[in-house]
């Protein structure tokens, strides 16, 4: 259960994007944008999902600090890369109901960003307070 949990964003995300590129304003400079977007983001997104490997959960815990590959750029690489591959699609779709709906989730990533922020400072305090200040997000 828990990897199919870790997995379902990037199903849902597939599922955004096949239907982006079966329905969208084919041959508009936009659909053309947001699939290069998502094209360009997802892979980055699938690999902060490996990297991060036995730390993902669900919800915020401090298992051990992932400083290495992407993370030692971006403190949150899945929600930056994750967001804007599910953008990309949404632009693609040039759908306004999908679009509040990813504002929404956007709002909500950056919600749960800030607290692994904050149980991270807990769990590893000045190794953590000094990874933050060398990275972005």
């Amino acid at each position: 259960m828990k990897r199919a949990v870790r997995w379902l964003d990037v199903v849902v995300y597939l599922v955004l994007l096949a239907l982006a590129v079966l329905f969208g304003p084919h041959g508009a400079v936009v659909w053309y944008v947001g699939l290069c977007a998502s094209v360009v983001a997802a892979p980055l997104w699938f690999v902060a999902k490996w990297q991060l490997g036995a730390s993902f959960s669900v919800r915020p815990e401090a298992r051990h600090l992932v400083t290495g590959g992407l993370y030692s750029k971006i403190r949150h690489p899945i929600y930056v890369f994750g967001s804007a591959a599910f953008f990309g699609a949404v632009l693609a779709m040039l759908g306004w109901s999908v679009l509040i709906a990813w504002v929404i989730v956007a709002a909500v990533q950056f919600r749960r960003a800030g607290r692994e922020d904050q149980v991270l400072a807990q769990a590893f305090g000045e190794e953590y307070t000094a990874y933050r200040a060398k990275t972005w997000f």
